[in-house]
């Protein structure tokens, strides 16, 4: 699925019924879309999502809560603002967590990678349409609920990120047509980015980036596709700026451990309740329990200005890992099955390369599957290879956070 495609699916009124993730996964430009036999497409969300460079904190689902200093004792003068550091934190770990600013609410993270955080942000006057709908509400909520919403100025939808950057990572000279500006102190870059982010499309007024630098060489940025075009306005969006704060750095966790990985592939993403990348931002409310995506060869940990599935070079060879729950699937449960597709036989003119498919294991009782896919990321791995790492996977209770593993550990064998 190409980008564009994605985004145009994130901000359409309502997702489809269920998901598979890799039907929405952005892996790159040049990536054809492309269905799994059985699977439907995944349910999106329209949301803000901001980037960040260089911190990062474990994530828990829901708006971040603001905390307040205690008062100083009597007769002790308060003390002035002393500027928050960021820890020096290793990749795959959160060092911030959620916050509001004004209508827009950033979650905290739940996306963690070797270069960047993504948490999803929320607004007030947005729809955010981060979680499927069951077959009867997708009946029910036909044309004529669509025609209603509409007759009653229904709000906007809305898809947007932040992300975190690690310091080094980020270059704001790769931005488009970007602004200098300065909000709040810091240094940054604005611009508005092209329908459905497509550099092939004109501009789309409704479609905004802001990038600043929180930290030396250190930058964040919120990117937001948003059905109005006037809000979030870019002042909205600076608002978010200095309520950026670190926390007490903690890592990344997800829900199963890796036995074997092919010669030459490196961990990428992971997602902490929720796929990898910005499809984990995508579907972020649809109760999936982790994920992480592989490349070959290793990301660039600098010269970015978006996330990896975001760009046109960012993931050449590469596979996912998904632990979602069964009724994710259109496909019955086969409990204590593992099942294969092949992908295509030959390369894709523009596209992927011959490799792909997929491989599903379904828990005891049909309730969790776990699916090792190669499609959508130009994965030259066959199908047994596929098979291998699936059956090398070991998946904790999903239920229980206790049992999970942090990423930087969990996906190396």
């Amino acid at each position: 699925m190409q980008l564009h495609e994605l985004v145009d699916a994130v901000t359409g009124d309502e997702p489809p019924m269920t998901r598979t993730a890799d039907d929405i996964v952005a892996a790159g430009r040049r990536a054809q879309r492309r269905r799994r036999a059985g699977f439907a497409s995944a349910g999106v969300a329209g949301l803000v999502v901001v980037a960040v460079a260089g911190a990062f904190t474990l994530p828990t689902l829901g708006a971040g809560q603001r905390t307040t200093a205690a008062p100083p004792p009597a007769g002790v003068a308060a003390a002035g603002p002393a500027e928050a550091r960021w820890a020096d934190a290793p990749p795959f770990t959160f060092t911030f967590k959620g916050y509001d600013a004004g209508p827009l609410h950033v979650q905290d993270p739940i996306v963690a990678s070797v270069g960047y955080q993504i948490a999803s942000v929320y607004s007030d006057g947005h729809i955010s349409n981060d979680k499927p709908v069951t077959a009867d509400e997708t009946e029910a909520r036909g044309d004529e609920i669509e025609q209603k919403k509409r007759a009653t100025g229904g709000k906007p939808s809305l898809w947007a990120y932040l992300t975190v950057y690690r310091p080094g990572v980020f270059d704001p000279a790769g931005i488009r047509n970007g602004r200098k500006v300065t909000v709040a102190g810091h240094k940054a870059v604005q611009a508005t980015l092209p329908v459905g982010l497509d550099p092939s499309k004109p501009v789309d007024e409704g479609n905004k980036l802001l990038a600043w630098e929180y930290a030396p060489d250190a930058w964040a940025a919120v990117t937001s596709i948003s059905g109005s075009v006037t809000s979030p306005s870019f002042q909205d969006l600076g608002g978010l700026v200095g309520g950026l704060k670190p926390s007490r750095p903690k890592p990344a966790t997800v829900p199963f451990t890796v036995g074997y990985v092919p010669a030459g592939y490196r961990p990428l993403q992971s997602g902490t309740h929720a796929m990898p990348g910005l499809s984990g931002i995508a579907a972020a409310r649809a109760g999936d329990f982790g994920g992480a995506t592989y490349t070959r060869p290793a990301a660039p940990t600098s010269g970015l200005s978006a996330p990896y599935d975001a760009t046109e070079n960012g993931i050449k060879d590469g596979f996912h890992i998904f632990v979602t729950p069964g009724s994710s699937s259109n496909q019955s449960p086969e409990p204590g099955v593992t099942k294969c597709y092949p992908g295509s036989d030959r390369p894709v003119p523009g596209g992927d390369a011959a490799g792909g498919g997929f491989c599903n294991i379904w828990n005891a009782d049909g309730s969790v599957v776990l699916q090792v896919s190669g499609m959508g990321l130009g994965n030259k791995l066959p199908v047994a290879e596929l098979k291998k790492i699936a059956q090398g996977i070991r998946v904790a209770d999903v239920r229980n956070e206790s049992t999970w593993t942090p990423a930087a550990q969990a996906l190396r064998p």
